[in-house]
């Protein structure tokens, strides 16, 4: 598509001659005035406005300084006689006018000034949508961080708001005299609701992850502070279990959130621990690699096939035969994922016929 020029001109000659030269490669318009081509511009878009300055009535630089309210976009070449050049570097000096061509003019020189001028005006539209669609983008940006922010706060009431309720009755209950019957039933009430108070309160975790509402709160901390209280937490647990652990967990400062890689490896390790072959150590093992600190996580388990892999990853989608996807909404390992997200970083998992594993790193300073 041809770009458009207007070409401005008392002299019908010159005009003439500005279109014999132009005509080519543009669309000419030709206006014998500045009011006429005034009217013009409010009419039709063209990218470079040539203008004649010695025109009766209007100026060439009068009449570029009112285009530039019509369209100040355009880019804009003053025609000028040698007595002229004082008014036109003003002109120039104040953003009005891109170039100045003596006359008589070259044409070969004149049609390069027109061929830079139309490549400016190209790139300046080009800028300006780029600028446009990235406001647009910004504007729709705050818009979805307001309705992240606005469904987090529905949710969290909406899924709430029932448990507290019923944690109110359930109070009242437990301060009545209840018969054994009612006793057990109430017991079992508590049970159910304390799973699903768990449940949502992993929904929360997960879906503020996904949506950018977590915040990590990275400080320098010692491998070890994170996973001596887990193997503390789970001693007990493991004891009764059976299971040997053998740590190869070497120290060093990591720049981290420490609650959140702690609720990493507490899900993994339940994980892992809870659907594992307990015949072997369940093996632990961290390490410095260049700028990062890499964690693996075996033990002895059932081959996964590598297509049903990527389902421990995907949270709401349950298989009895897959670790984590056999009950409740199989979120735990998808939580897990979530976080390392917040920390720039992504669970990989492995199986082979008798062993799982799953890795991750975490870079050492940010």
């Amino acid at each position: 598509m041809k770009q458009s020029i207007l070409c401005v001109d008392d002299e019908k000659y010159n005009l003439e001659a500005l279109e014999r030269l132009l005509r080519d490669k543009y669309h000419v318009f030709k206006a014998t005035s500045g009011d006429e081509g005034l009217a013009l511009l409010q009419e039709q878009k063209v990218s470079v406005i040539v203008s004649d300055q010695r025109m009766p009535e209007m100026s060439g630089t009068e009449f570029l300084k009112k285009s530039m309210r019509i369209q100040p976009e355009t880019i804009r070449i003053l025609l000028t006689g040698y007595t002229d050049i004082e008014s036109v570097i003003d002109a120039i000096n104040a953003g009005e006018v891109y170039r100045y061509v003596n006359k008589p003019w070259d044409p070969v020189d004149f049609q390069n000034i027109i061929a830079q001028a139309v490549e400016k005006y190209t790139l300046r539209k080009q800028l300006q949508e780029k600028n446009e669609a990235l406001q647009k983008a910004l504007d729709e940006l705050k818009v979805l961080d307001e309705s992240k922010t606005n469904f987090m706060y529905l949710i969290n009431h909406e899924l709430k708001t029932p448990l507290t309720v019923l944690d109110s009755y359930l109070q009242i209950l437990g301060e009545t005299n209840l018969s054994d019957d009612q006793q057990l039933y109430v017991n079992r009430i508590e049970s159910s609701k304390k799973r699903l108070h768990q449940l949502v309160n992993n929904v929360l975790q997960l879906v503020e992850a996904e949506v950018g509402l977590t915040k990590p709160d990275f400080r320098k901390s010692a491998i070890e502070t994170v996973l001596d209280p887990i193997f503390e937490t789970f001693k007990a647990y493991l004891d009764t279990k059976e299971v040997s652990i053998e740590q190869r967990v070497q120290p060093a400062q990591v720049e981290m959130d420490k609650k959140q890689i702690q609720n990493l490896v507490l899900r993994l390790f339940d994980n892992m621990v809870k659907h594992g072959d307990h015949s072997e150590s369940f093996v632990i093992q961290g390490e410095k690699r260049s700028d990062h600190y890499h964690f693996q996580f075996t033990n002895k388990a059932q081959k996964i096939p590598d297509d049903k892999l990527d389902q421990l990853l995907k949270p709401f989608t349950l298989n009895e035969n897959i670790m984590n996807h056999s009950e409740g909404l199989g979120l735990g390992l998808s939580i897990c994922q979530a976080i390392l997200k917040t920390h720039g970083s992504s669970l990989k998992l492995r199986s082979d016929d008798s062993h799982f594993t799953a890795e991750f790193e975490i870079p050492l300073s940010r």
